[in-house]
């Protein structure tokens, strides 16, 4: 049975709409790096729901700073393998340097407490060199662990002194129907781009059920390799599943806020 997209789409009527959004700033280049160079300052975090133009932002701040490297804070993004599924878009850094990407084998568990380290590492080797690091990704949980030094119940994380203290937050900002948009010829485009050829590949080494673990595109594509549901059911309901994540960061985002951080929300 064919699915009808328009009864799963979030925000459907009798669903409560959105919270309006917050107030697009502009963003000046320069005072951002003169706050960075005085200690105002200890790095720039670009985040954003999938589909905001996030990566895209932050390459474009990074050029306009000069001597600016991107820390990735995307859980998909570390494993190797795993590109179009997860949005890697590597030819949009150019010349930018990038870290915390391709760092983990697919079918891995990578969990926070180890990105916490990664970063930590990666984080104190862009200062080391003079650059100014910029953090930019879509997870949540990542990127508080990281700017908000968590701790864990059975692992200790680490100390506070080796993680940012002074962050500057910018989020990116799209309008609803905008995102609904981006989110749908986005994975139109990596459908033709060879997503599902990339699954079959990974599941000539990754077991199907790591990759399910995954969620999202490594679901619905490896239950449709699988022969557990058509082609057609998995493009809507994988849609869907994206539209629904992409809402559940807006709200993280706007969690943090209510928590007291300061979010500069800007229009891409």
């Amino acid at each position: 049975m064919k699915i009808n997209r328009t009864q799963l789409l979030p925000d459907r009527p009798g669903i409560p709409p959105m919270a309006p959004l917050p107030e697009a700033e502009t963003i000046d280049p320069a005072a951002l790096a003169a706050a960075y160079r005085n200690g105002d300052i200890d790095l720039i975090c670009v985040l954003g729901p999938t589909a905001s133009g996030k990566t895209r932002y932050a390459v474009s701040l990074a050029h306009a700073l000069d001597r600016t490297e991107i820390l990735s804070a995307d859980s998909r993004q570390v494993y190797k393998g795993m590109d179009i599924g997860t949005g890697k878009d590597l030819a949009e850094y150019g010349d930018v340097p990038y870290h915390l990407i391709d760092i983990a084998p697919a079918g891995a568990k990578f969990n926070i407490y180890q990105y916490q380290a990664a970063f930590a590492e990666a984080y104190a080797d862009v200062r080391s060199r003079g650059c100014i690091p910029i953090l930019c990704g879509g997870s949540g949980l990542y990127i508080e662990a990281v700017t908000r030094a968590y701790k864990f119940e059975k692992e200790n994380g680490l100390p506070p002194e080796q993680l940012p203290s002074k962050v500057f937050y910018i989020g990116t900002l799209v309008s609803r129907e905008e995102r609904v948009e981006r989110i749908d010829r986005r994975l139109e485009e990596r459908l033709q781009e060879g997503l599902v050829e990339e699954i079959r590949e990974l599941l000539k080494t990754v077991p199907a059920d790591d990759l399910i673990y995954y969620g999202l595109e490594y679901k619905f594509v490896t239950q449709y390799v699988l022969g557990q549901i058509p082609y057609d059911d998995m493009v809507v309901l994988l849609g869907n599943a994206i539209h629904q994540f992409a809402k559940r960061q807006m709200t993280w985002f706007r969690g943090m806020e209510r928590d007291g951080i300061r979010i500069h929300w800007v229009r891409p």
